[in-house]
């Protein structure tokens, strides 16, 4: 059974989920002004505006993206919830969709500070569209 607080962290990371995706400026309202980001070849920010100096990194290169809600796993842990997941969408003109190609498996790690979030830290390829051929030490012929 989840405490309340763990009931409302969850409700704002599945906010969190949404806002991401329709690209919505509402989001830092679920952050403190503190906060940090963490994601790959990105770093690691502070500051709850640095969520945005990360997604800049996209800019002119991601077409949408979607988090596939549904099949979230979330796992509430005191102050933390990690949540791992799969995403589909466009970059560059070519799609992914995690489960189906290389790119678009994911976990997030957040870390609260009463109801608001307190850092998040994304664990993903960053190559979505499996574009880094070199890099795929055991051929592509695996189940994604």
């Amino acid at each position: 059974m989840t405490s309340i607080d763990e009931q409302n962290r969850i409700r704002t990371v599945q906010s969190y989920f949404k806002l991401v995706d329709q690209g919505r400026p509402e989001i830092l309202d679920l952050f403190h002004e503190d906060a940090e980001v963490y994601f790959p070849k990105f770093g690691v920010g502070h500051g709850r505006e640095s969520l945005f100096d990360m997604v800049k990194g996209f800019e002119g290169a991601l077409e949408f993206i979607k988090h596939d809600y549904e099949t979230l796993n979330i796992m509430p842990s005191g102050e933390y919830v990690v949540v791992e997941g799969t995403s589909q969408g466009k970059l560059s003109g070519k799609a992914w969709a995690g489960g189906k190609t290389p790119g678009g498996r994911f976990c997030n790690v957040f870390r609260f500070r009463g109801e608001r979030i307190a850092s998040v830290h994304v664990y993903l390829d960053p190559d979505y569209t499996g574009e880094d051929v070199a890099r795929f030490r055991w051929g592509t012929h695996r189940e994604w």
